[in-house]
């Protein structure tokens, strides 16, 4: 096994696959049940890689992202993210314990991309539960809950 880069130690807590139920919505959309698994791993580097794919409960695929985490000072979380609609995210935040709170800093668009203006997450872990919302402003509305789910590490 690769030895963990000391510099992302602290998110160590992550590390493993997550699968789950979690509930969307948002002002524009009809409120919707998924199911979810997460991925984050690590090469030795100082970055974890991150997989995301979500499903509907009958299993058709409904969403991915994938991306890097960082944690370039012992408090300081960095995220770069590439969402499958057209769009990549960068986003900064804060680790305290075992909770992440991060906001976007840019979300770049293709021409033919919805508009997201912004997006939040917080997530959460307490032992073998990841827990996590996540907060948008898109297409011309205000930033607004649209995401909550609670994962199990498999």
């Amino acid at each position: 096994m690769t030895e963990l880069h000391p510099m992302i130690e602290p998110l160590a807590f992550l590390l493993g696959t997550w699968s789950g139920e979690g509930v969307g919505e948002y002002p524009t959309i009809e409120t919707f049940p998924y199911l979810e698994t997460v991925t984050f791993d690590h090469v030795g580097k100082p970055y974890f890689s991150y997989v995301q794919r979500t499903t509907r409960p009958d299993g058709t695929p409904t969403h991915g992202e994938v991306g890097f985490w960082r944690l370039p000072a012992p408090n300081d979380v960095e995220l770069v993210m590439v969402h499958p609609f057209g769009a990549t995210e960068m986003a900064v935040g804060s680790l305290s314990g075992s909770t992440i709170d991060l906001h976007s800093e840019s979300v770049v668009s293709t021409p033919t991309a919805k508009i997201v203006s912004a997006i939040e997450r917080t997530i959460s872990v307490d032992g073998d539960v990841l827990r996590y919302t996540v907060r948008m402003a898109a297409v011309g509305q205000p930033m607004t809950h649209h995401l909550a789910a609670e994962l199990r590490r498999c």
